[in-house]
């Protein structure tokens, strides 16, 4: 890429050429020539890849570090670590504009109610499902199961099983789309938890029944039950979804929330 700065059109030849860096830069991290995690050349090199100004090379770093494409390191260390694009980044941009309306927590759980079942028939549905799906979500639960009297690390781990439905049910766009909505519950779920450990009292028996349902829909999944597993994915969501409601309103999407969660996942 050869872009050069000019003294014509000011303000907009400079947007223009920073776009152009960032345009080439987004795109060879999108095709993997520029790998998760690896660093960016220091910024010499970088002009020397792209002869602008300094201003003009910040900027379309500034553009990319917004996209959560890249991390800016500043002070003494300096550099940009590279981040390719997750449900994370999706579920941050959704949250945002989510909370932007204020949207209630309430409706996530009704898009989740749609998708996540659908999420479970297509895990059920792989022909692999007994080598890459069923062992992780067998390792998910009986971790589970040893949490069962701590609150916090219970509800981590059960938001990691559902996760891992979708994540692993095999379709990409179903994947990446019923993710973020799966983030954006793990956000409210953990601040409940955290919020309300020492409060809530829900009886042992009654988180066993829930892990109890998760376990049966390994067993349907197991056995490539597509339907039941569908059946019991609903089910398990339409009462497991009012836990972290019982007593109050869910409230509005929090996009301190959404922040908190992205810069932790993506850290």
């Amino acid at each position: 890429m050869a872009a050069r700065e000019g003294s014509s059109h000011g303000l907009v030849r400079f947007t223009r050429l920073a776009e152009q860096i960032a345009d080439d830069l987004r795109n060879r991290i999108l095709v993997g020539d520029l790998s998760d995690g690896s660093e960016l050349p220091i910024e010499e090199e970088l002009r020397a890849m792209y002869p602008v100004s300094k201003p003009t090379l910040r900027e379309a770093m500034r553009v990319l570090e917004a996209e959560g494409l890249v991390t800016v390191r500043r002070g003494s260390v300096g550099g940009a670590v590279v981040h390719r694009p997750t449900a994370e980044h999706v579920a941050y941009s959704l949250g945002l504009v989510l909370a932007g309306r204020k949207v209630d927590i309430g409706d996530i759980g009704i898009a989740l109610r749609a998708v996540e079942p659908a999420c479970a028939e297509a895990c059920a549905q792989r022909a692999d499902r007994n080598e890459v799906v069923v062992p992780v979500l067998k390792m998910l639960h009986e971790r589970a199961i040893r949490a069962v009297g701590d609150l916090v690390e219970v509800t981590t781990l059960s938001r990691m099983f559902h996760e891992a439905i979708v994540e692993l049910c095999g379709n990409e766009s179903l994947s990446i789309l019923a993710g973020a909505l799966e983030s954006l519950w793990s956000s409210h779920e953990s601040t409940w938890a955290n919020r309300d450990a020492k409060s809530v009292n829900i009886p042992r028996k009654e988180r066993l029944h829930a892990l109890g349902e998760h376990l049966t829909l390994i067993e349907q999944i197991a056995d490539g039950d597509a339907a039941g597993a569908r059946e019991t994915a609903l089910k398990h969501l339409e009462v497991s979804q009012g836990y972290p409601r019982a007593g109050e309103r869910a409230g509005t999407v929090s996009p301190d929330a959404v922040r908190a969660r992205f810069i932790e996942r993506t850290s």
